[in-house]
């Protein structure tokens, strides 16, 4: 693209807890002219040029202040699956296309989803505290965890996470049931020995560990609330790898202080971080992750890649990948 003008592709900053990567900077300004939030609002006039956001882990925001200052706005690439923090009819509205990363994210946090499941059935935390604390003089024989092997495992969304994670939990030799949208195919189920659920309150009852993986929407906002978690076993372990929303968070809080259920692992919260006196930070029967499902360097590489595709796509009025329609 010598001698020809690079699209103007707007991103919240360069480096930083937040900002884009700089390896990652450094790859996409072979194809874009990157402005960052602070050259935009010093300048509002660059506005007009900008045909693209990238927007890395929800930043810049994106709301109806910024769209009206970017006319020429064509596309918005959303780094990860949740779209939750777009109002994609009023994108829609004005022509704006919107892409994520889905599929890119899949395999890691699926891995992190077992993950959790075995730092809290085998109480890994609170073995490694006991390892290196300075006043353990033996290892007690009685302290002990749960079996995973041969457990029943309930998968609330059975997407491409979802799917994920019952393979690998295939290999653990666990018997899986599902509540999703739509029945998945028989050779599906078959590949990974799931069991359909039509309702979610027979998985719950069932489930030895109840993992959710679904899409925050106005129906799956406090999906697990204190009907839920009091349907599930006492010995149940609730695994989130979606989004905090998706559970009631006092509820669940409630069901754990008063052992309604056994025990919580949690990749997300509402909000993230939470509060630092927050009484889930308290609780021993809590694993807490910092949402880092997709957070390995190969994973975020694919998917800066991936949202550079799109973006060119959408700017060469191509079909856009992994476009998100409202």
């Amino acid at each position: 693209m010598e001698g020809q003008e690079l699209p103007a592709v707007l991103i919240d900053c360069v480096g930083g807890k937040r900002g884009v990567y700089e390896d990652h900077a450094e790859f996409l300004e072979k194809y874009f002219r990157l402005i960052t939030m602070k050259e935009y609002l010093e300048n509002k006039s660059l506005g007009r040029k900008i045909r693209a956001v990238y927007q890395w882990f929800h930043k810049p925001v994106v709301n109806q202040e910024l769209l009206q200052s970017l006319p020429n706005l064509e596309v918005v690439a959303s780094a990860g699956v949740g779209i939750d923090h777009l109002d994609l009819r009023l994108l829609s509205s004005r022509g704006v296309k919107v892409s994520n990363t889905p599929l890119v994210v899949s395999t890691d946090t699926a891995d992190l989803g077992m993950a959790l499941m075995l730092a809290s059935s085998r109480r890994i935390v609170e073995g490694h505290q006991i390892a290196v604390s300075p006043n353990t003089q033996h290892f007690a024989a009685d302290w002990l965890g749960t079996e995973v092997s041969g457990a029943t495992l309930g998968i609330v969304g059975m997407g491409t996470i979802g799917y994920k994670v019952a393979q690998r939990a295939r290999a653990f030799e666990m018997k899986i049931l599902y509540y999703n949208r739509r029945q998945r195919n028989k050779e599906e189920e078959g590949a990974v020995g799931a069991i359909y659920c039509k309702k979610i309150d027979d998985l719950l009852r069932q489930s030895d560990f109840v993992l959710l993986s679904v899409n925050l929407t106005p129906q799956t906002h406090k999906l697990i609330g204190k009907r839920e978690l009091e349907l599930m076993k006492p010995t149940a372990t609730l695994i989130n790898i979606s989004r905090g929303l998706v559970v009631d968070q006092d509820a669940l809080v409630e069901a754990l202080q008063n052992r309604v259920i056994k025990a919580a692992a949690l990749d997300v919260t509402h909000p993230e971080p939470l509060p630092r006196d927050h009484p889930l930070l308290k609780l021993g029967n809590v694993v807490l992750t910092p949402h880092i499902g997709s957070a390995t360097r190969q994973t975020r590489r694919r998917m800066m890649e991936g949202m550079l595709e799109s973006i060119q796509a959408a700017l060469a009025g191509l079909p856009v990948p992994n476009e998100v329609l409202p």
